[in-house]
């Protein structure tokens, strides 16, 4: 149960009339502030001339981040299987989709350079979009080793890297069979896998964050975090779009992190969220392993809310037109809502 009361200044965020006025598109100070604080704790960028946004969450970031570099006609590189939502925001801007092929840990490394180095297109890739964290759909999740080999091949090529990170605090533990010894090394903030922001240091990634899966969607607060230069023309768009988060949202926000949380309790915030997600996904994942098995394949993931199947029809099955609608339709009417990976 929250419980937040802004009023007047208390010295650590503004009163209430502050964030019930109009702003600038850098957003309440002492929201922007704790972003900043946050980012430079959890990711300490290898590069002096950072700075952090605001934003209404990552799909917003995204295309204010799309829009900086990309115009009609361009093309940009993205998962073989990638977030719906991406595809949707770019196709009415006439902007093409290249895949790269994934595996377990997501984005493989050398079919990314293998797509550059024979890319035939009139106009030159510029940017590569990943979730490199939970990935969805996928759920994958890619390794530290995994994300260095990334950003060497957008070094290689001068790419610039979207960075959507929603779920980077859900992260948890492999999974076990054995249900004594679970939930018994979380890592909190200090043991996540680093991020690809924290590995750069010539300042070609734009790493995107939300409040949105580790406090409230409906909040609508997020960050953009890249060079300064980006995130001041992000700013000078958002206050000719969005102008800001709700005043209320920041105010829950910065009353939380800045008065009542700190960065201790926040911590303990997400260790509590990252158990209770870890459970889903055991339990999950048993009822799969002991209702499922023989009719689907799937990677177990370490971190997010995914569980991608890949279905193994019957030989009768296979090739049928339509088969996978039928799937659908089947569990469905079962009260099982699933999102088609076909």
């Amino acid at each position: 149960m929250l419980n937040v009361s802004v009023t007047t200044s208390s010295g650590a965020i503004e009163g209430l009339g502050k964030f019930l006025q109009y702003g600038n598109g850098r957003g309440v100070p002492s929201y922007a502030a704790f972003t900043r604080e946050h980012t430079h704790r959890v990711h300490d960028p290898k590069y002096v001339d950072w700075d952090t946004v605001v934003s209404l969450g990552n799909t917003d970031a995204f295309v204010k981040a799309l829009m900086l570099f990309y115009t009609s006609g361009d093309t940009l590189l993205v998962d073989e299987w990638t977030y719906p939502a991406i595809i949707g925001t770019v196709v009415p801007m006439n902007i093409q989709l290249a895949p790269v092929r994934m595996d377990a840990e997501g984005m493989v490394p050398e079919a990314l350079d293998h797509v550059c180095t024979n890319w035939t297109g009139e106009r030159k890739l510029r940017m590569v979009y990943t979730i490199p964290t939970a990935q969805n759909p996928t759920g994958a999740t890619m390794s530290i080793a995994r994300k260095r080999a990334i950003y060497a091949v957008a070094q290689k090529h001068n790419l610039v890297i979207i960075e959507d990170d929603p779920y980077y605090y859900l992260q948890f533990e492999p999974y076990t069979a054995d249900s004594e010894n679970r939930y018994t090394n979380l890592p909190g903030i200090t043991s996540l896998v680093p991020s690809l922001l924290s590995l750069d240091t010539d300042g070609r990634v734009i790493r995107l964050d939300s409040f949105s899966k580790v406090l409230a969607p409906g909040l609508r607060c997020g960050w953009v975090t890249a060079p300064k230069y980006i995130t001041d023309k992000i700013q000078f768009h958002n206050e000719t779009s969005i102008q800001q988060p709700a005043g209320v949202s920041q105010a829950i926000v910065a009353s939380l992190m800045n008065e009542q949380w700190g960065h201790s309790g926040w911590e303990r915030h997400l260790v509590q969220i990252q158990r209770d997600y870890a459970m889903r996904r055991d339990l999950f994942v048993d009822l799969c392993l002991k209702h499922l098995n023989g009719l689907v394949e799937f990677t177990v993931p370490d971190a997010g809310m995914f569980l991608w199947f890949r279905v193994q029809l019957k030989p009768e099955l296979q090739g049928q037109t339509g088969v996978m609608q039928r799937v659908f339709d089947s569990m469905v009417a079962n009260h099982v809502l699933l999102v088609p990976g076909y």
